[in-house]
């Protein structure tokens, strides 16, 4: 490739699961640096996945290509093709096992959405098989839509494969501590996405202002009031599969504030109680989870004045925030995003009309929308 002629910096997915796929992968790669007008950079490593689609097909290998191409986009795509039936490429079944896939993710910062080619990968910010290779030639890139870096995005996939689906219930889960604003943006982000919002239970519980006034033997009837209410809420015959919906918690909560609340024999029956519904709840597709330090929530608690929030201190509140760390630590049923509430308004709208522009990457919408 002429040096002196324009190029632009291109990266590549590749993967296969059919036939000898490393030394498939290694054709590719080598047949893309075989011409003239596209130069390999770098490749990274290839690692395994479960595939996406059937479970019944062989696991993947993928990785990340970096190429520098004098090539357009649409010319790229052509020859990535090409590449792809030399090698033995069928197109079949969505998702279907295949001997060479080759994607094109990202070409510079372009936008490219047409019949034929759609640029950044559609749903490569979702795929934790695109972004971890990808994080290896490119941690610093920034996705052209989302604006933020391919390291970023890939923590918030915490190691899993997700993939948008109008089967399901768009469910979007606000999370986080106490007095973190969880309501406030919930509302604005059902605004901003023109859906539902669903609130919790707060303030109709007949029996939390007398468990935080030390009634402790009200302790399990307080928690089994808010499991209850939050399956009415959330169960899957209450929402509709393809329509996004805001909620101000994450159900797995749960399990957060029945440990500090009830004492052995109180959540012993809890457990029993939640296994006996959990399956029944529909699982965020979408969380973002706000954090913010206790004394600033607890300012929130204080400014609001809820009778029965007034025992409540920074102790208590760093004691939940430790335990929702380790919650979305090990969070794996969708991506998380986090948000830091000391560099985020709320109250602004165009913060959180930016913020739900971006969860929208995160859910399926009609092509109508």
């Amino acid at each position: 490739m002429d040096k002196t002629s324009h190029t632009t910096t291109a990266y590549i997915g590749i993967g296969a699961n059919l036939g000898r796929r490393e030394a498939t992968l290694r054709k590719a790669i080598s047949m893309l640096d075989a011409r003239g007008d596209i130069r390999v950079a770098a490749a990274s490593d290839l690692i395994e996945s479960a595939p996406l689609g059937p479970a019944d097909q062989p696991a993947y290998l993928n990785g990340v290509v970096l190429i520098e191409t004098g090539l357009a986009a649409e010319a790229l795509f052509e020859r990535m093709c090409s590449i792809e039936s030399s090698l033995g490429r069928t197109r079949s079944a969505t998702w279907g096992p295949r001997t060479i896939d080759l994607d094109l993710l990202l070409y510079g910062d372009a936008v490219i959405d047409s019949d034929e080619l759609t640029v950044p990968h559609a749903q490569m910010h979702l795929r934790s098989f695109v972004l971890k290779p990808m994080c290896q030639v490119g941690a610093d890139v920034e996705h052209p839509l989302l604006k933020r870096s391919m390291q970023e995005l890939a923590a918030r996939l915490n190691g899993g494969d997700f993939f948008l689906s109008d089967e399901r219930p768009q469910l979007i889960s606000v999370s986080g501590v106490i007095g973190v604003g969880k309501t406030t943006l919930a509302r604005g982000l059902s605004e901003a996405l023109e859906c539902e919002m669903i609130a919790e239970a707060y303030d109709t519980n007949p029996y939390m202002a007398d468990v935080y006034a030390g009634r402790r033997d009200l302790a399990l009837d307080s928690q089994l009031y808010f499991l209850h209410s939050r399956l009415r809420q959330l169960h899957r015959g209450a929402l509709e599969a393809g329509q996004p919906v805001v909620t101000d918690y994450v159900f797995d909560k749960e399990m957060i504030y029945a440990k500090r609340t009830l004492d052995a024999a109180q959540l012993a029956a809890y457990k029993k109680e939640l296994a006996a519904v959990v399956g029944r709840v529909v699982q965020p597709v979408v969380v973002v989870y706000m954090r913010d330090s206790a004394a600033s929530c607890l300012k929130r608690i204080r400014l609001r004045n809820r009778p029965y929030e007034r025992g409540l201190d920074r102790a208590t509140l760093e004691g939940f925030a430790g335990d929702y760390e380790q919650l979305f630590a090990a969070w794996r049923q969708s991506p998380v995003i986090r948000l830091d509430v000391a560099a985020f308004n709320c109250m602004n709208w165009r913060e959180v009309k930016a913020l739900a522009d971006e969860v929208r990457h995160y859910i399926w919408t009609s092509p109508q929308a």
